[in-house]
C-alpha cells in the first residue's frame, strides 16, 4: 500500500487525464484533416478514380470498309467467321496458367497444343512466329475457321474452357476475283499493338486494342480511312461487378471503302502473263553460261498515260494475302520473308531496283540535246568503243555507220551514248571536274525524276540512284575505312575483290571515264524502280507530264454521301522541249515498227493505235541479264521487267504484247474486236452507289486458258 497522500494520488490521475485527452484529441484532430483532405481538397478527384475503377467498356469493332477494283468488284471485303479466341488475362489467373484449358482446346480444334501456346505467347525481338503482337490485353485468336460444331461445344462446356470465346466475328476477305491476287498492292491486316494505341492518343484517329491496322499497301495508306471507329459502350458497375447503370458512351461507325484505278481483269491478266514470261524464260540457255535462266522474281505496271493512274500492278513471286488473317503460322510466316522464296513480300514494282539497261536511253538522248547535240546529227555506231586499254562494245559488236539519235534509239546503239557521255564528261573536266560542270547526263536524270520517290500511294517507295559526281563521293565516305582496310593485302593478294578494294581506296570518290560510259546505257551503278520508269514513258506519251502514280480513286463513305475523289497530280515536266519529245516518240515508235521490238510487234494495227517501245538488257555483276520492255500508246504505258530473265524483248516482250491485245482486242491477224477488247479507253467514272451507299459491282469472268507461249529470242 502507498504512503503517498490522497492529494497526491488525485494529482496524478488528473495529469494522466488530461494527457489522455489530449492524445485522443490529436488522433480526432489528424483524422478530421485526413477527411478534410480526401473529401473537400481532392474529393471530386478521388470520386471520379473510384467511379473509373468502377466502369466497364464493350467494344463493338467496326466493319473495315472494302477495297474495290475501278468497276467496284471487291478486292478485299469481309466475311462472317466462327472465331475462337482466348483471353490471356484470363488464362494467366489459373494456377497452371491455362494450360488444362488449352490442352482441352486443342482436342476439340484439332490442334497441337503447343501451336496454340505459340499463338498466345506475346511477341518480342527474340520470339519467332507465330506470337501475339497486339495488346496483351485484347482476346487472341487462335482460329477464324472454327466449325459450328467445335464452336457449340466450347459455348456449351463453359466450365472447361473459362477464357475461351467462340463468335461469329467479320473477319478480313482477299477475294482475288478473277484470280487478279493483288496481294503486294492490297497489303494485310495485323493487330496494334500498346505502343502504336498510345501514340495515336492525341491524334484524329486514336486507336482501341481491338483494332487491327494496315502494315502495307492499300491497307496502310488508306488506314484511317477504312478503319472506321468502334463502338464503345461505358457501363457502371459495382464491387460484384453488377451493372447498375450506363455512362456515356460512343457511337461506332464503319469504315469507309476505297475505290481503285486497279481493273481485275486486266490485274489477273498481268500476274498471268507476267508468270507466264518467268516461266518461259527459265526454259532458255543463257549463252553466256550455258545454263537456264533462273527468272527469279518480275514486276509490271500497266498505267494511264494521262493521268498516272495504275490499272494494273504485278510482282512475283507473290503470295496469298489471306494468310495473315486470323494470325499467321510459323511456316507461312517462314515462306513469306525467307530467302528461299525470295521474300514474296516485297512490292518490286515500287521495291525492286535494277540497273535499267536500254530503256534508260530515252534519258541520255534527252541529255545529249540539252547539251547541244543536235537530234538528226550523225553520230557514229561502232562496234566498239575505247578508252585507254578498256574496250565497250555494242550488242553484239553490231555497227550501223553514222546514225541520228534518233536511229541510235530505234536499234539501241550503245556506242553512240558512249561517246556522247564520254565528251560531256571530258568538257566537264573529267575526274577533276570545274567548278561550273553542266553535268548534263546526270542533271537530266534528275529532272527526270530519276533518284527520288515517283509519289505513289503505297508506303515503303525506294529512290532508285543516279550515280553523278555527289553520290560518288557520298559512298566513298561510307566505305572508304572497309575498303582501305581491305586494300591492305595488296599486292600478296591480287583478286578481284582486293583489287576493287584497293581501286575504291584510292580513287573512290571520283567519277572516272569508265563511269560516265556505263551511265549512258543505264548500266553502272544506276538503280531505278519499275515504278520510275513507267512514270517516264507515260510522261513521253502524254506530252512531258510526270504524274505521280495513283492507286486510290476515291474514298466513299459508308452511307454513299460522301465521295472524296484522288485527283491526278504532277511532280513535275520532262525536260525537253516539244520539237525533241516529238522527235523521241517518232524514234521509239520506229523501235516497234523497225527496231529491236518490231520482231515482238509484227502485225500490230500501227495506223490506227501507234505503239512505242524501247528495249534493254541490263548486265548484272555476278548474275544474268534483267530483261527490260518499256512501252505506250496514246492511252497506257506498259511496262515489265524480269531479273535473271534475258533479254528485253525476249523474255518481257511477248507478255507485254499479250496485254496490248486484251485491252484494245486484237486479234492474231491484227485486227480489232471493240467486244473483246478489256479496256479500249481509261475510265475516269466511279461505279455506281445506290441509296443505301452499297457500291456496285460490274461481273468479272474468269480469264480464257493461257496460249502456248513462243520461246524467247537473242534480240536486245
Amino acid at each position: 500500500m502507498s504512503n503517498l497522500p490522497a492529494t497526491g494520488r488525485t494529482s496524478r490521475v488528473t495529469v494522466r487525464l488530461i494527457a489522455i485527452q489530449i492524445l485522443v484529441f490529436s488522433l480526432l484532430l489528424t483524422l478530421g484533416g485526413r477527411l478534410w483532405y480526401l473529401q473537400i481538397r481532392n474529393g471530386e478527384e478521388f470520386a471520379n478514380e473510384a467511379k473509373s475503377n468502377h466502369v466497364q467498356q464493350v467494344i463493338d469493332p467496326a466493319t473495315r470498309g472494302s477495297i474495290l477494283d475501278a468497276r467496284g468488284v471487291p478486292l478485299a471485303d469481309n466475311q462472317t467467321r466462327l472465331v475462337v479466341s482466348a483471353s490471356r488475362t484470363e488464362l494467366l489467373k489459373m494456377k497452371d496458367d491455362g494450360k488444362g484449358v488449352l490442352g482441352r482446346l486443342s482436342k476439340v480444334l484439332g490442334m497441337s497444343e503447343k501451336e496454340i501456346r505459340n499463338k498466345v505467347r506475346l511477341c518480342d525481338a527474340k520470339t519467332p512466329q507465330p506470337c501475339w503482337n497486339g495488346s496483351p490485353y485484347q482476346p487472341i485468336p487462335i482460329t477464324d475457321e472454327a466449325t459450328t460444331q467445335q464452336a457449340l461445344q466450347i459455348r456449351e462446356r463453359s466450365e472447361d474452357f473459362p477464357g475461351i470465346s467462340a463468335e461469329p466475328t467479320a473477319v478480313r476477305r482477299y477475294a482475288a476475283p478473277g484470280k487478279a491476287n493483288t496481294a503486294q498492292v492490297l497489303g494485310y491486316l495485323s493487330p496494334v499493338t500498346d505502343d502504336e494505341i498510345k501514340k495515336a492518343e492525341h491524334t484524329r484517329s486514336p486507336l482501341l486494342r481491338s483494332d487491327q491496322i494496315g502494315r502495307s499497301g492499300l491497307e496502310r495508306t488508306y488506314d484511317s480511312d477504312l478503319r472506321g471507329k468502334a463502338g464503345v459502350t461505358r457501363y457502371e458497375v459495382d464491387n460484384l461487378g453488377r451493372v447498375i447503370g450506363q455512362t456515356k458512351s460512343e457511337k461506332g461507325r464503319s469504315g469507309s471503302s476505297v475505290v481503285t484505278s486497279i481493273d481485275a481483269r486486266v490485274q489477273a491478266l498481268t500476274e498471268r502473263e507476267l508468270d507466264q514470261a518467268m516461266k518461259t524464260a527459265r526454259k532458255e540457255v543463257d549463252r553466256n553460261t550455258g545454263t537456264n535462266y533462273k527468272a527469279d522474281s518480275g514486276a509490271a505496271v500497266v498505267m494511264e498515260a494521262k493521268t498516272g493512274r495504275v490499272v494494273a500492278m504485278a510482282s512475283n513471286p507473290a503470295y496469298d494475302p489471306n494468310a495473315w488473317v486470323g494470325g499467321i503460322d510459323a511456316k507461312d510466316y517462314a515462306n513469306l520473308t525467307g530467302k528461299k522464296s525470295n521474300y514474296p513480300l516485297l512490292n518490286r514494282a515500287i521495291q525492286g531496283q535494277a540497273a535499267p539497261g536500254s530503256i534508260f536511253k530515252v534519258i541520255s538522248t534527252a541529255a545529249s540535246v540539252n547539251a547541244g547535240y543536235d537530234f538528226n546529227g550523225h553520230y557514229p555506231c561502232t562496234s566498239s568503243y575505247s578508252i585507254g586499254g578498256q574496250v565497250f562494245k555494242n550488242f553484239e559488236s553490231e555497227s550501223h555507220g553514222a546514225i541520228s539519235l534518233g536511229r541510235a534509239l530505234e536499234v539501241s546503239c550503245d556506242t553512240v551514248f558512249y561517246k556522247l557521255s564520254h565528251d560531256e564528261w571530258k568538257k566537264d573536266g573529267g575526274d577533276k571536274p570545274k567548278k561550273d560542270a553542266h553535268n548534263w547526263f546526270y542533271k537530266t536524270a534528275h529532272q527526270f525524276g530519276l533518284g527520288k520517290e515517283t509519289g505513289v500511294d503505297l508506303p515503303n517507295e525506294v529512290t532508285g540512284r543516279v550515280p553523278d559526281r555527289q553520290w560518288k563521293k557520298q559512298f566513298w565516305n561510307a566505305n572508304k575505312t572497309d575498303w582501305c582496310e581491305a586494300a591492305k593485302a595488296w599486292p600478296k593478294k591480287k583478286d578481284f575483290n582486293t583489287k576493287l578494294a584497293r581501286e575504291g581506296c584510292l580513287e573512290g570518290m571520283k567519277l572516272h571515264a569508265y563511269d560516265s560510259i556505263n551511265y549512258a546505257i543505264g548500266q553502272g551503278d544506276t538503280l531505278v524502280t519499275p515504278i520510275q520508269m513507267a512514270t517516264i514513258y507515260s510522261a513521253i506519251s502524254n506530252g512531258g507530264t510526270l504524274f505521280n502514280p495513283t492507286v486510290g480513286k476515291a474514298v466513299v463513305s459508308p452511307d454513299g454521301k460522301d465521295i472524296r475523289q484522288i485527283k491526278p497530280s504532277s511532280h513535275g515536266r520532262l525536260p525537253v522541249g516539244k520539237k525533241t519529245l516529238a522527235q523521241m516518240d517518232s524514234a521509239l515508235a520506229g523501235v516497234a515498227t523497225r527496231g529491236t521490238a518490231a520482231w515482238r510487234f509484227g502485225g500490230w494495227p500501227q495506223d490506227k493505235i501507234p505503239m512505242h517501245a524501247k528495249t534493254g538488257t541490263a548486265e548484272v555483276y555476278g548474275k544474268q541479264t534483267t530483261s527490260w520492255f518499256a512501252t505506250y500508246t496514246k492511252d497506257y504505258a506498259i511496262l515489265m521487267t524480269i531479273a535473271q530473265g534475258g533479254t528485253g524483248s525476249g523474255a518481257s516482250g511477248p507478255a507485254v504484247r499479250n496485254i496490248y491485245n486484251a485491252l484494245y482486242g486484237v486479234n492474231e491477224k491484227g485486227d480489232i474486236d471493240p467486244k473483246a477488247a478489256l479496256l479500249p479507253k481509261p475510265q475516269d467514272s466511279l461505279p455506281k452507289i445506290a441509296s443505301d451507299g452499297t457500291i456496285e459491282s460490274q461481273p468479272i469472268k474468269p480469264l480464257a486458258p493461257k496460249p502456248s507461249a513462243e520461246p524467247a529470242s537473242e534480240e536486245q
